[in-house]
This record gives C-alpha cells, structure tokens and sequence, in this order.
C-alpha cells in the first residue's frame, strides 16, 4: 500500500511593503514638478506703464477736495490749517456749502489714532458728502 503524503505548508502573512510605495511617490512627485515647470509660457497682456521723471512735482488735490489730515496729538488739519475738533463740523458745511461736488481726502501722519479719524468719517457722513476717501500713505504733519 502506498502512503500518500500530504504537505501543508504555513502560509505566510500578507505584509504591505513600504519602500516601493515611497518610490512611487517620488515618482509621482518628480513628474508632477517637471510638468509644471514645463508649463511657464504665460498668456497676458501688455500694459504700458507710466513712468516717473526725475524732476515730477508733487501733485495737487483738485480745488473740490477737502483734505483733512489727523495728527498723532489728535490736530485736524482742515486743508493744511490746523483746527479744532469742534469747530470741523462747522468748517465743513461751509465748506460743502462753496463746492458743487465736494470731496473729501481723508489722511493722517504715521502715528494717527483712529477715534478721532472715525469723528471725522462721522461728521464727514452727517454732512451728506458721499465721495470719502482714505489715503493709504502717510504726510508729515501738517502737509
């Protein structure tokens, strides 16, 4: 009689590499920067710009702007004369009174406290002017 033999073997456990997943994704991650640095033909379109001379004089506001500059101490200076907060709303409805489209600039130096520039944007409000403007540069003082 013959005896068969049966072999069983263990099976090994599935184990998930992990070397050959990174080199995938250094692969993927090489193509990808290649790719894009292919890609820097950019469609846009040309603009002229102006360009400064040398001996460019400070520009002017318009005679219908009303430049109101607050100070680190709080001054208002009402187009370059210094004024009390008080007499601003007065100052400015004469003012509105003269102009057919008043505007206003509204500036400040660079040490400027906000409560006084937020009275000014009120009072400039309640005077029915609509065109405000904030100028994002600072002026010395008093200019």
């Amino acid at each position: 009689m013959e005896v068969t033999r049966i072999v069983v073997r263990a099976r090994k456990k599935a184990r998930i590499e992990i070397i050959p997943l990174i080199d995938v994704i250094f692969f993927l991650l090489a193509t990808f920067v290649l790719f894009t640095l292919s890609l820097n033909r950019i469609q846009s379109m040309p603009v002229d710009l102006p360009v400064a001379s040398q001996n460019q004089q400070q520009k002017t506001e318009p005679k219908d702007m009303l430049v109101v500059q607050v100070s680190d101490q709080g001054n208002i200076y009402f187009n370059k004369e210094l004024i009390d907060i008080v007499e601003f709303p007065s100052r400015l409805e004469l003012w509105r009174q003269h102009v057919d489209a008043p505007k206003v600039l509204v500036a400040g130096d660079d040490r400027a406290k906000w409560g006084v520039t937020v009275q000014i944007l009120d009072e400039v409000r309640k005077a029915g002017i609509e065109k405000l403007s904030m100028e994002t540069r600072t002026r010395a003082t008093g200019r």
